[in-house]
C-alpha cells in the first residue's frame, strides 16, 4: 500500500510542473492583453516585465498555500488515504481541463477550476464514505464540505462580469470624450496628472493585492489600512513628479510607463495569488504524506487534521516554480493563443471574426442599438456633435492585412485597461468581495472596448457572441471540473493502483495529442496556405495577382472533386467528410477575400478602377465554383451517412467519365493561370461543349434507367444532383477563365 503512494507522490510533483505551464499558459492574458494589443512596448520587454512580477510573486506567495489545504473541506473529516485519492484526481482534472481551454485558445479561470475540482473530488470522497457508514446521510455532507467558498466563487463570476464590464465602459467613455482619439496634444498638456492617477491606482493595487499573502504583508498591512490616504496620497505625488519628468524633460510618453508598471502589477498579483491552483495541491500532498509516514499509523486510519495547521514555508519550491512559470511565458505557445483571442475581440479595427453570431447576441446587439438611439434622441445637438467628434477614428486607407500590423487599440484605452482592472481587484480584496483577477481583467477590456465604439454595427455581433462563449466558458469550467473531478476520484477509490497508472497513462496521452494538434495548427498559421488578398494598384497588377488565387483555386478544386467521387463510389464517408473540410476552408478563403474588397477598391489609382469589376466577377466565379463542389459533397455525405443504396456500377462509370473529363480541363486550365498564359485558355475554353454534351448524355441515359428499371428514387436524385452541378462547376470554370483570356486581351 506505500507504493502506492510513493506512486501518488512522484505523479503529482510532476503534475505540478505540467499545471505550472497550463496554468501560466491560460492566465498570461490577464496581465499581457493590455501591453501586446497597444504595441506600447516591444514583445520581448514585455516578457522581462511580466517575468520579474511573476518570479518575485512567486517566491513571495507561500502565505496563499493554505487555500488548497482547508479551505474547500475540512480536512478532519477524512484519512490520509482518501486525501491523496482526492488529490491525485484534482491535478489530474485541473490540468486535462485547462490544457483543453488552452488549446482552443479561450480563457478561464484557474481558481475556478481548482475550487470546483477540489469540491467535486471532495463530494465524492464524503458520499463514499458516507455510503459506508449507516449512521450518516446525505445532510451529514455539510460537515465535510466547506460550501460557502463554491457560493462565493459562483457569485465571484456575476459580480466580476457585470461590475467589471459597466465600470470598464464608463471610465473608457470618460477618458475617450476627454482625450479623444487624437489625444497627443491633451497629453502633452496635462498627460502627466492622468499618469500620475494611473500609476497610483497601480501602485496601491500592488501594495493590497499583488501582495497580499506573502510573509511581509502583516508588516504593512496595519499600514495600508489606518494610513490609506496618506499612503495614496503619497504615492500620488510621487508618481506625478515623476510623470512630469519623464514627459516634460526626457520627452518621453509617459503612458508607456504606466503599462509597463501595470503589466508587472498584474503579473506579480497573478503569480502570488494564483501559484495556489498549481501547485497548492501536490503541497499540501507532500505535508501530508510526511506526516503519515513519521505517525505509524495505517493510512486508512491517519486523521488529516494536521492539514488545517500552519506550516512552513518551501522557499526552494517556490523559486522553483518561479522558474517554471517564467519558461512557459517565453515559450509556451498556447498563451500567445489564449492571448490572442482577447485582444481580437476587443481590436479597434475590423477584420475576420473568430466567432459566430448566436441568437443571445443578435438579441443584445439590438438592444442596444434601440437604446443607443433612444439616448441619442434625448440629448441636444450640440452634445451630440461633442461626442461624436471625441469618437471619430482617423481612416487610414490602408489595406486589410496592413491594418492587422497596427495595434489593437492605443495607449489610452491600454492604461485605462490595467488601471481600472487594478483598482476593481483592490476594491474587491479591500471589501473581501470574491471578484475573479481573470473575470475582472477581461471584462473590464470588453468593456472598454464598448466604450471605444470597436464593437460597431459591422462587428458588435460577432464579437458580443466571441463574449458570450467565453463566460460561457467559465461556467462550464465549474461544472466539469466538478463531475470530472469526482469521476476521477470514484475511478481511483475503486482501481487503486491500476486506475491510478491508467489515468495517469491517459492523461499523457491527451497531453500529448494536444499538444501535436496546436503544434499543426501554429505552424498552418505561421505558413498559411491560403488564397493572397491583392494589394496592386493597377490592372496589369490585379489581372497577375488574382491569377495565382485562380490557380490555387482549380487545383484544390480537382483534389476536392476526386476525392468526392472516390468517397461516393467507395462509401467511404471519412473520405466525403474531409472534402467537406476542405472546401469550408475553401469557402471562408474566398469570403475573406470578398470581404478584402472595400480595402482593395480604396487602394486603387484611378486609371485602375475599372479592374475592380474584372476582380468581382472573378470572386463570383470562384464563389461558384466552391458553392458546386459544397453542394456535391453535402448531399453525397448525407446520402452515405444514411446508409442508403450505393450507385450502381453504369452510375460510378459514367460520373468516373465526367470527373476524368473535367479533371483534364481544370488541371490544364491551372497549368494557363501558373504560367500566366492566358492565350492557352482559349483551347481550354473551346472544349466547353464537348463537355457539356457529354452530361448531358449521361442525363439522358439515366432518364433512360429510370423509366426501365431503376429501383432507388434517392440514387437516381443523387446521380441527377451530381450531374446539374458538375455542369454549373463546368460553367463557373469557364466563365473565370474567358474574363482572363478577354482582359488579357
Amino acid at each position: 500500500m506505500n507504493t502506492i503512494f510513493t506512486l501518488i507522490i512522484a505523479a503529482l510533483a510532476v503534475l505540478a510542473i505540467v499545471d505550472l505551464i497550463v496554468g501560466v499558459s491560460n492566465d498570461a492574458v490577464n496581465f499581457l492583453n493590455s501591453a501586446i494589443g497597444s504595441k506600447a512596448i516591444s514583445f520581448k520587454k514585455i516578457l522581462i516585465i511580466a517575468s520579474l512580477g511573476i518570479f518575485i510573486g512567486a517566491v513571495f506567495s507561500s502565505g496563499m498555500m493554505e487555500v488548497a489545504r482547508k479551505g474547500i473541506f475540512n480536512p478532519g473529516e477524512f484519512y490520509f488515504d482518501e486525501i491523496m485519492f482526492i488529490f491525485l484526481a484534482v491535478m489530474i482534472g485541473d490540468i486535462l481541463l485547462l490544457d483543453f481551454f488552452n488549446t482552443i485558445g479561450m480563457p478561464t479561470s484557474t481558481t475556478v477550476s481548482i475550487v470546483f475540482n477540489l469540491l467535486g473530488a471532495a463530494v465524492v470522497m464524503s458520499l463514499i464514505k458516507i455510503g459506508m457508514d449507516d449512521t450518516q446521510g446525505l445532510e451529514d455532507i455539510v460537515k465535510y464540505i466547506n460550501n460557502e467558498k463554491a457560493i462565493a466563487i459562483i457569485s465571484g463570476i456575476l459580480l466580476s462580469v457585470v461590475i467589471s464590464f459597466t465600470i470598464g465602459a464608463l471610465v473608457q467613455w470618460i477618458s475617450r470624450l476627454v482625450f479623444t482619439f487624437q489625444y497627443e496634444k491633451k497629453i502633452k498638456s496635462f498627460g502627466f496628472l492622468f499618469a500620475a492617477v494611473c500609476l497610483t491606482s497601480i501602485g496601491y493595487f500592488i501594495f493590497y493585492k499583488g501582495l497580499k499573502g506573502t510573509p511581509y504583508y502583516n508588516d504593512i498591512s496595519e499600514i495600508l489600512k489606518t494610513n490609506s490616504t496618506l499612503v495614496i496620497g503619497g504615492m500620488f505625488v510621487f508618481w506625478a513628479l515623476l510623470s512630469f519628468i519623464v514627459d516634460r524633460v526626457l520627452k518621453k510618453n509617459i503612458l508607456i510607463v504606466v503599462i509597463g508598471v501595470g503589466t508587472f502589477g498584474l503579473a506579480l498579483a497573478f503569480s502570488g495569488n494564483d501559484l495556489v491552483n498549481f501547485i497548492g495541491v501536490p503541497m499540501a500532498a507532500y505535508h501530508s504524506f510526511e506526516a503519515w509516514s513519521a505517525s505509524g499509523v495505517p493510512a486508512s486510519e491517519f486523521s488529516m487534521g494536521v492539514l488545517s495547521k500552519k506550516v512552513p514555508a518551501e522557499p526552494l519550491l517556490l523559486l522553483l516554480a518561479g522558474g517554471i512559470m517564467v519558461a512557459t511565458l517565453w515559450l509556451s505557445q498556447k498563451a500567445k493563443s489564449v492571448t490572442e483571442t482577447e485582444i481580437n475581440l476587443s481590436r479597434q479595427s475590423e477584420g475576420s471574426e473568430r466567432f459566430e453570431p448566436n441568437l443571445l447576441s443578435k438579441l443584445i446587439v439590438r438592444g442596444g442599438t434601440s437604446l443607443s438611439s433612444a439616448i441619442g434622441y434625448l440629448l441636444p445637438q450640440s452634445a451630440k456633435n461633442r461626442i461624436e467628434n471625441s469618437f471619430k477614428v482617423p481612416i487610414l486607407n490602408i489595406s486589410s492585412d496592413k491594418a492587422k500590423e497596427l495595434p489593437a487599440f492605443d495607449l489610452i484605452r491600454a492604461s485605462i485597461n490595467l488601471t481600472v482592472a487594478g483598482i476593481l481587484i483592490s476594491i474587491a480584496t479591500s471589501m473581501k468581495l470574491p471578484l475573479s483577477t481573470t473575470y475582472v481583467t477581461f471584462m473590464v477590456a470588453m468593456g472598454t472596448s464598448l466604450a471605444d465604439k470597436a464593437w460597431g454595427r459591422e462587428s458588435a455581433v460577432y464579437r458580443v457572441a466571441g463574449v458570450i462563449n467565453v463566460i460561457g466558458g467559465w461556467f462550464f469550467t465549474a461544472f466539469i471540473a466538478f463531475v470530472f473531478a469526482g469521476i476521477l476520484t470514484y475511478l481511483i477509490y475503486l482501481g487503486k493502483g491500476v486506475s491510478i497508472v491508467i489515468l495517469l497513462m491517459v492523461t499523457a496521452a491527451l497531453l500529448i495529442r494536444n499538444y501535436v494538434s496546436h503544434k499543426k495548427k501554429q505552424a498552418e498559421k505561421l505558413n498559411p496556405k491560403v488564397l493572397r488578398k491583392s494589394e496592386s494598384k493597377t490592372v496589369q497588377g490585379i489581372i497577375k495577382e488574382s491569377s495565382e488565387n485562380v490557380a490555387d483555386v482549380m487545383s484544390r478544386a480537382n483534389k476536392i472533386s476526386h476525392n468526392l467521387i472516390d468517397g461516393l463510389a467507395k462509401q467511404k464517408i471519412d473520405k466525403l467528410k474531409k472534402a467537406k473540410k476542405q472546401i469550408s476552408k475553401l469557402e471562408t478563403e474566398i469570403e475573406d477575400l470578398r470581404n478584402h474588397l472595400f480595402y482593395f477598391i480604396k487602394n486603387l489609382d484611378e486609371k485602375s478602377v475599372n479592374g475592380s469589376n474584372f476582380y468581382m466577377i472573378v470572386l463570383a466565379c470562384l464563389t461558384d465554383i466552391t458553392q458546386s463542389l459544397d453542394y456535391i459533397a453535402r448531399k453525397s455525405f448525407k446520402h452515405v451517412e444514411n446508409q442508403h443504396k450505393p450507385l450502381t456500377y453504369n452510375q460510378i462509370k459514367e460520373l468516373n467519365e465526367i470527373q476524368d473529363s473535367l479533371s483534364m480541363l481544370i488541371n490544364n486550365i491551372e497549368k494557363c493561370f501558373s504560367e500566366k498564359d492566358y492565350n492557352g485558355l482559349a483551347q481550354e475554353i473551346a472544349k466547353k461543349e464537348q463537355i457539356n454534351s457529354l452530361i448531358t448524355a449521361k442525363i439522358d441515359s439515366q432518364i433512360a434507367r429510370t423509366r426501365s428499371n431503376e429501383t432507388s428514387p434517392k440514387n437516381t436524385t443523387l446521380f441527377f444532383n451530381i450531374l446539374l452541378e458538375s455542369k454549373d462547376l463546368l460553367n463557373s470554370t469557364i466563365k473565370v477563365s474567358e474574363e482572363y483570356y478577354k482582359s488579357s486581351k
